[in-house]
C-alpha cells in the first residue's frame, strides 16, 4: 500500500502595499501601545519614519504565523512565516486584509483630508500630517482587553497590565513571542486569580472576564452592520461605559464616524469640559470623526515624544492620548 503523500511544507508570504502612509505617526502610536512579550517594535534612532513590528498571528486553522511588518513612509512591507501546523500559508489577499485592518490602509484618505483640512482646530494637524491613518488591530480581543485594562490609567500602565495578561494566559512560541489569549481563554479565567496575576482592581478583572465571555458567546467586535446594537450590548456589560464602547468601535470595529467624546485628551485639546460639548463640536467632522480624533491624539503623542527628547521636559500623566 502506497503511503499517503506528505503535506507540502508551509510557505511564507510577502506583500508590499504602497499607499500614502505616515510611518512616523504610526510608529509613535505603536510605541505607546505594543504589548510586552506579544509585539516587538524596532525603530531607527536616526529616522523616526522607519521601523519594524513583529508578532504572532493565528491563521484560524490551528496554525500560527510569525508576522514581520516593515514600516516606512508610503510603504508597508509584510512577511508571514508559518510556525506551526495548520494553514499551509497565507495568501496575499489575507495579508492585505490584515494590514488594512491594522493600519487603516483601505480608508479613503483623500476624502478624509479634504473634509477635515479646513476645520479651524484640525487644520494645522492635517497640514502637518496629511498621510496619517487611523490604526486598528490584529486581534479584536487583544485591543478590547487593552482598552478595558487602560480605563482610568496611563498608556504605559495599560501596556503593562495587558502584557501580564498575555504572560498569564497566552502561549509562548519559539523565538520568545507570546500568542495573545483568545476570548474563550480569558472567559474561562477566574476573575480573582486574574486580578492577582495582573495586579489590577477586582472590578477591572471582572469587567475583562465579562467582556471576554460576551465575545466568546457571540458578541462580534468586527461587525459593522449593526454598530448601535453592538454598542448597546457593550454598555449592558458591567464596567463598560461610553468611552470604552466608542473607543472599541473606533479601534476594534474600525468605524470611521465615531470618537469617544469623554476622552480626556480630546477634551483638553478642544478646551471643552463636557462630553456632550465634544459631541456637538465633532458633528462637523462627520463622516471622519475617527480621523479627527486620531489627528488630535497623534499630535499629543508626538509632542510628548519631542519633549521627551529634550534635556528638560514637563511630566504628564494625562489619559489618554491614544
Amino acid at each position: 500500500m502506497t503511503p499517503p503523500a506528505a503535506a507540502p511544507p508551509p510557505t511564507s508570504t510577502t506583500l508590499v502595499v504602497r499607499v500614502p502612509f505616515d510611518a512616523a505617526a504610526t510608529l509613535a502610536y505603536l510605541a505607546t501601545h505594543v504589548v510586552p512579550g506579544v509585539e516587538l517594535l524596532t525603530t531607527d534612532p536616526a529616522d523616526p519614519a522607519v521601523g519594524t513590528v513583529e508578532r504572532l498571528v493565528p491563521d484560524g486553522d490551528g496554525g500560527v504565523g510569525r508576522l514581520v511588518v516593515h514600516l516606512a513612509d508610503d510603504e508597508v512591507r509584510a512577511h508571514v512565516v508559518p510556525t506551526a501546523s495548520g494553514r499551509a500559508g497565507w495568501t496575499q489577499e489575507q495579508v492585505r486584509e490584515l494590514l488594512a485592518r491594522w493600519f487603516g490602509l483601505a480608508d479613503d484618505l483623500a476624502d478624509a483630508v479634504s473634509h477635515l483640512r479646513d476645520d479651524e482646530v484640525l487644520a494645522p494637524f492635517v497640514a502637518a500630517r496629511p498621510r496619517l491613518r487611523v490604526p486598528g488591530h490584529v486581534d479584536a480581543i487583544e485591543v478590547a482587553a487593552q482598552t478595558v485594562l487602560g480605563q482610568q490609567v496611563s498608556l504605559a500602565a495599560a501596556r503593562t497590565f495587558t502584557g501580564r495578561l498575555a504572560q498569564a494566559l497566552g502561549t509562548v512560541h519559539a523565538g520568545g513571542l507570546t500568542l495573545f489569549p483568545t476570548a474563550a481563554q480569558i472567559a474561562d479565567a477566574d476573575p480573582g486569580e486574574l486580578r492577582a496575576a495582573l495586579r489590577v482592581p477586582a472590578s477591572r478583572s471582572r469587567t475583562l472576564v465579562g467582556l471576554a465571555r460576551a465575545c466568546a458567546d457571540g458578541l462580534d467586535l468586527h461587525a459593522t452592520d449593526d454598530p448601535a446594537g453592538t454598542r448597546a450590548r457593550l454598555l449592558a456589560l458591567p464596567g463598560i461605559g461610553p468611552w470604552t464602547a466608542d473607543y472599541l468601535a473606533l479601534r476594534a470595529t474600525g468605524l470611521r464616524d465615531v470618537l469617544p467624546a469623554g476622552d480626556l485628551v480630546l477634551r483638553q485639546a478642544l478646551g471643552l469640559d463636557k462630553p456632550r460639548d465634544v459631541e456637538a463640536r465633532a458633528r462637523a467632522w462627520s463622516p471622519w470623526r475617527a480621523y479627527a480624533a486620531q489627528h488630535l491624539w497623534s499630535g499629543t503623542v508626538l509632542a510628548r515624544l519631542t519633549r521627551a527628547a529634550s534635556p528638560a521636559r514637563p511630566r504628564s500623566t494625562a489619559r489618554r492620548g491614544s
